[in-house]
């Protein structure tokens, strides 16, 4: 525990470091006359646009946890989700850490533990899945439209092989759900039998042969949901993409095919960095992609404070999803919002 402790506290340490000398390099007057000039429209179109995302997003969350036969409902789920992420945001690592809280409020609202872990492990795989699908189509594309005479872009075949040997492992995954839930079944009916014969673990064995039964029948009979969960990660990363164009838009800068990809695979690669909200790392990132395509650094930093302005803001309201979910769940623990089952 404090090996962890200090670990996170390095990796706070460092990633405020990062941001406090890039920060240091910033013009702050042009970052001000950036976000000055924007419209009202506009600011309404770009926050209209990340509430949007929101919505597809734990819409998604909320089919995937219908298909394992459970009543939730909608606003619950928003403020959970939401919840998690700040705690995601504030933790080390690549976007999670909150998935242990969001299993347990969803169980305090009375969601069945393993269909809550389910319903979550489905969203999370979902979300990886398309990412990484998506990541590694761009960084395709960037191989490309490439000028083999330009070394600055540097060499992305690199960055390729480990994507393409992740998401190989995904569609795997993928296929073995769909496709052989039974073999999948029977895997997890072996890694319980070890503990069939302890009386204080035998619970655990019948959980694994529920949670597989559970799993069988949600692939089974609910493939719709399951597609549906698909298309709307997709549009959720469709509006992921325009609001990227339209903070560009909003600094002033008109990019190429290739030039958005790139500022977009920079992005991406420093989020997966262990560093608490990407705090440093997509700076430099931004700054650096920038560098190499002879963009303006003032419009750089416009869209570094853009960013963070937009990321503050989500952590601020998912602090304040934190606290209500938190109430609720301490003035109510015996309410079932979601039906047992």
């Amino acid at each position: 525990m404090r090996r962890a402790t200090l670990i996170t506290c390095l990796l706070w340490l460092l990633a405020l470091t990062l941001g406090t000398w890039t920060l240091a390099q910033l013009p702050l007057d042009a970052i001000a006359r950036s976000i000055s000039s924007l419209t009202f429209f506009q600011w309404i179109l770009w926050f209209g646009l990340n509430g949007l995302i929101v919505f597809l997003l734990t819409w998604r969350w909320h089919l995937l946890t219908q298909a394992f036969n459970t009543h939730t409902t909608f606003w619950p789920l928003l403020f959970i989700r939401q919840a998690g992420q700040a705690v995601s945001f504030i933790t080390p690592g690549p976007q999670f850490g909150g998935e242990p809280l969001q299993i347990y409020w969803l169980y305090k609202y009375g969601l069945a533990l393993r269909k809550a872990l389910l319903s979550l492990g489905l969203d999370r795989f979902f979300e990886l899945w398309i990412n990484f699908s998506v990541l590694l189509f761009s960084v395709l594309i960037l191989l490309i439209t490439n000028n083999s005479n330009d070394n600055a872009i540097g060499n992305w075949q690199s960055t390729t092989i480990p994507l393409l040997i992740f998401l190989s492992l995904m569609l795997a995954l993928a296929w073995i759900l769909l496709a052989q839930p039974h073999w999948l079944k029977q895997r997890l009916e072996c890694v319980a039998m070890r503990w069939k014969h302890n009386h204080r673990l035998n619970n655990i064995h019948e959980h694994w042969q529920q949670l597989g039964n559970d799993l069988r029948l949600a692939l089974q009979t609910q493939k719709w949901r399951l597609l549906a969960a698909i298309l709307l990660s997709l549009l959720g990363w469709i509006g992921l993409l325009g609001e990227l164009w339209m903070i560009l838009n909003f600094v002033g800068i008109e990019t190429t095919l290739h030039n958005f990809l790139l500022i977009l695979v920079a992005m991406r690669m420093a989020l997966l960095l262990p560093m608490p909200g990407g705090v440093g790392t997509l700076e430099a990132s931004v700054l650096w992609s920038f560098h190499t395509l002879n963009l303006p650094a003032s419009a750089a930093m416009g869209l570094i404070a853009l960013m963070r302005l937009r990321d503050g803001t989500v952590l601020l309201l998912g602090l304040g999803c934190l606290v209500a979910t938190k109430i609720v769940c301490d003035k109510q623990p015996n309410r079932s919002h979601f039906p047992r089952a």
